[in-house]
């Protein structure tokens, strides 16, 4: 364990309910297409999917003993294996049978056909399903009585070979017999008994009785019930059917599908962790956070240019200290806000009465352009005027152009270091003061002037120079030059707009000459591209004052 792992334990918090509450609101998106996969998949099935009936026929097994006289266990003739049972009711005699009663083939018959015995029980249920209620109710219970009368046929097929073996040997005895009594002599008298007969008598008693045994053990084999069972419960009409239970099947779905789209979302969320909070964002990057804005809220409150005075603020050192370095605002990717962060600051530095140059790319010069223009509008521009003593008349026409507005409600008066844009006035005891000038977006446009060297002022008369510079935009007390990224300027705070460094290393560059600051949106960001950035930027020798999170919510 290292030095950095020891700094990036100690950032740990803990994660509270309400966060992981919040996850599955942020990928709602996750959440509501799986929730329609699901439902359009239990859709598709109860569309397209036939309907199915399902039959079912209860059938108790009887325990049947063909040869009681076999077995030295007397409750041996109640014992049923129905293992075997579940085997002969789904062999292929049952298979066949159902197959020709139902029409339908016999691979189709072994997958409708579902056997089960309950644990514990001599007891089995078939169950069938058709494509309709009578094949169904066929199914079940020609299954069920196909598999009684194969069970029977068996127990008949044993009874009959025990019959046989009794009578052969009933007929063994018997011929024993007759032989035995053939042998005796034709008259015997009690006196005059020889032991031979006596011998030949003794064996016809002993088989009599074997004899006798035998008959009785024959008579009872063939008194025997074989009935194999009895059917407690045919299948019949009406039956449910597959479709009965459609709405609750979408219910399910339903849920099940809201249950996975949550999955989904903090799957997602783990694998593409993005920045939500202004201190995921200061962990990621290693650098102090220097401010976050606020994006629009409900009821069309901004925060921007207080959240833009105090991101200034909080780079004032730098700035203050630094003149003629450039500040570079750097982000990952485009679309996190950076132009904003980049026009806001520059606005905001010249509404403390700074001079501020602000460079970007070609490509987002028109949106730093409007941004600037709205940055205006929110703090018109506040200039210096010189007051002219009484005794020196002034011109009608600088007065007008001089006098401040009506009814301003937008501005604010305030006192400038340094006069900017305006012109000596010549005239002893002459005041300053300030006064606020109207909006320029809302002024009507001024006649078309003939080229030419223009009329000095007259003495006395105060004027505001003319500015061929189009990107020049006066606002509160300091003025924002826009222009290239490219730039030299020692006189003037500098404000770069850098591209997204993913895509274009030109911030970059322009940084390692002065300081960098990082952007980054939330709930857009991800940390680990932050945390890249980051560290490309000390791979490349730029100081990293710190990081600005936006789109944060109110």
């Amino acid at each position: 364990m290292d030095v950095t792992d020891a700094a990036a334990g100690a950032h740990g918090r803990p994660v509270g309910i309400g966060e992981l509450a919040r996850i599955p609101l942020r990928r709602w998106r996750e959440v509501v297409a799986t929730t329609l996969l699901v439902n359009l998949g239990a859709a598709a099935y109860l569309l397209l999917a036939p309907a199915t009936w399902t039959a079912t026929t209860v059938v108790v097994v009887r325990p049947v003993v063909t040869d009681p006289f076999s077995l030295p266990n007397s409750g041996a003739d109640r014992a049923v294996n129905m293992t075997a049972e579940n085997g002969i009711a789904t062999g292929n005699d049952v298979i066949d049978r159902v197959a020709t009663a139902t029409g339908l083939d016999a691979a189709d018959v072994s997958a409708a056909l579902l056997v089960e015995n309950p644990v514990g029980g001599q007891v089995l249920r078939f169950s069938f399903d058709g494509g309709s209620q009578a094949e169904a109710v066929t199914g079940a219970n020609t299954a069920a009585q196909t598999y009684l009368r194969v069970r029977q046929a068996m127990y008949d097929g044993q009874r009959t070979a025990v019959l046989k073996s009794y009578d052969a040997t009933i007929a063994a005895v018997t011929t024993q017999r007759r032989r035995a009594q053939a042998d005796l002599p034709g008259t015997i008298s009690s006196d005059q008994t020889s032991p031979r007969a006596n011998a030949l008598l003794d064996q016809m008693r002993s088989l009599n009785d074997q004899l006798a045994t035998l008959a009785e053990q024959r008579s009872k084999v063939a008194s025997a019930d074989l009935s194999p069972g009895v059917v407690t419960n045919a299948a019949r009409e009406p039956l449910p059917s597959s479709r009965d239970g459609a709405p609750l099947y979408v219910l399910a779905t339903l849920l099940g599908g809201l249950v996975l789209g949550v999955v989904v979302a903090f799957v997602r969320e783990s694998l593409d962790r993005r920045l939500r909070s202004a201190a995921e964002a200061a962990d990621a990057t290693g650098a102090p956070l220097l401010g976050s804005v606020q994006r629009p809220g409900r009821r069309g409150r901004d925060g921007t240019g207080t959240d833009m005075r105090y991101l200034a603020l909080s780079v004032a050192t730098w700035t203050e200290g630094q003149p003629g370095r450039p500040l570079v605002v750097l982000s990952d990717r485009p679309g996190e806000g950076r132009p904003e962060i980049s026009a806001g600051l520059a606005a905001a530095l010249a509404e403390a009465g700074h001079e501020v140059y602000l460079g970007g790319t070609d490509d987002v010069a028109d949106e730093l352009h409007a941004l600037l223009l709205a940055a205006q509008r929110r703090v018109p521009p506040v200039i210096t005027r010189h007051r002219v003593p009484r005794s020196v008349p002034a011109a009608p026409i600088a007065e007008r152009n001089l006098q401040a507005p009506d009814g301003d409600r937008n501005g604010r008066l305030g006192k400038m270091s340094a006069p900017v844009g305006l012109s000596a006035v010549n005239g002893g005891g002459a005041t300053t003061t300030t006064l606020l000038a109207p909006d320029v977006s809302a002024a009507p446009a001024a006649p078309d002037v003939p080229a030419g060297p223009r009329p000095a002022a007259p003495a006395g008369r105060a004027a505001v120079p003319v500015r061929d510079e189009a990107d020049l935009l006066y606002i509160g007390s300091g003025s924002v030059r826009l222009g290239p990224l490219e730039t030299d300027n020692p006189e003037q705070l500098i404000v770069l707009d850098g591209p997204p460094a993913d895509e274009d290393d030109r911030g970059v560059w322009a940084a390692r000459s002065g300081a960098a600051v990082l952007v980054a949106a939330c709930d857009r960001t991800r940390a680990t591209a932050l945390t890249r950035l980051a560290d490309r930027v000390r791979a490349a020798g730029v100081p990293l004052l710190g990081v600005v999170l936006t789109g944060v919510r109110p």
